[in-house]
């Protein structure tokens, strides 16, 4: 068996939850956007978070300075200092946020979608970062630490505030590197597409499963806190964002024909990841 056959296996080995929760993301993915669209995201998902992790580790920006300890170093994947499987976290992560965005706003795309998806992914980091740094009491291991601590339960606050930019950057650049490598893009994309339900049910499996690891390790109070942001921030979301119908619009529960024309990848980052769909039957009624 090669070194990194053995490395691949080891990297699934040591954290099988987070592999749990690729693979649903890659159902969820290809059946909302399309196997290339899917594959798009993946890579500049993982891209966009290794580069702030590379960077973070070295200078602080954007996630502020942490070190991570390289204890597992020759039983998983490295690339340089950073552990492929934190990068590789980015891609559900960031698509999960981005699917509950689209549910809540009742549309795919838009400057409201990039915003919407960045704070989300962020919530979500309120609740793992602080439990991930307590690693070395869970099954996750003590893989990294904040030189100088930080005032939310060991946490910087500029992490959260770098969760958010690396979300917007995901999903904001995401229409502009799906038409580069998926071809032309007038293309009907999905024919089956099914939409982003499974995609905001991911959100709500990964925030449920470090709550649970929170109550497990017996942090009463952070798991108190965490609770009470995410139901106050979906208090929040529920009573002011506009939905329709209680559900998606047409251009997000059935497959649409990518814009014919395209302002390059500012536009698609401005359009917000997903292409404008065409006007339903009803809009042009």
């Amino acid at each position: 068996m090669s070194d990194l056959t053995s490395l691949v296996i080891g990297t699934i080995a040591l954290r099988p939850y987070v592999f749990l929760f690729f693979a649903v993301y890659l159902l969820a993915g290809t059946r909302d956007l399309g196997v290339g669209r899917a594959l798009a995201f993946t890579g500049w998902a993982w891209g966009v978070a290794f580069l702030a992790e590379f960077s973070s580790t070295r200078s602080g920006v954007p996630f502020g300075l942490y070190h991570y300890t390289e204890a597992t170093r020759g039983q998983e994947l490295f690339l340089a200092n950073v552990p492929v499987m934190d990068s590789l976290s980015f891609t559900f992560l960031a698509y999960a946020s981005f699917s509950l965005a689209r549910l809540l706003l009742a549309r795919s795309q838009g400057v409201s979608v990039v915003l919407v998806s960045g704070l989300l992914m962020m919530l979500l980091d309120v609740v793992i970062d602080p439990l991930a740094v307590r690693g070395d009491r869970w099954f996750l291991g003590r893989i990294f630490s904040y030189p100088e601590g930080g005032v939310y339960f060991g946490v910087p606050l500029s992490n959260f505030l770098g969760w958010a930019i690396v979300g917007w950057v995901i999903v904001g650049g995401f229409g502009g590197v799906a038409r580069l490598t998926t071809g032309a893009p007038s293309r009907t994309v999905g024919a089956r597409r099914r939409g982003p339900v499974l995609g905001a049910a991911l959100y709500y499996g990964v925030l449920i499963f470090n709550l649970a690891v929170t109550w497990w390790i017996g942090e009463p109070m952070l798991l108190a806190v965490g609770t009470l942001l995410h139901a106050a921030a979906a208090a929040l979301l529920l009573s002011f964002l506009p939905r329709t119908r209680m559900g998606l619009t047409d251009d997000t529960t059935t497959s649409h024909p990518l814009p014919a024309s395209s302002a390059g990848f500012a536009g698609a980052a401005l359009g917000g990841g997903i292409g404008r769909g065409a006007k339903s039957p009803s809009e042009v009624r």
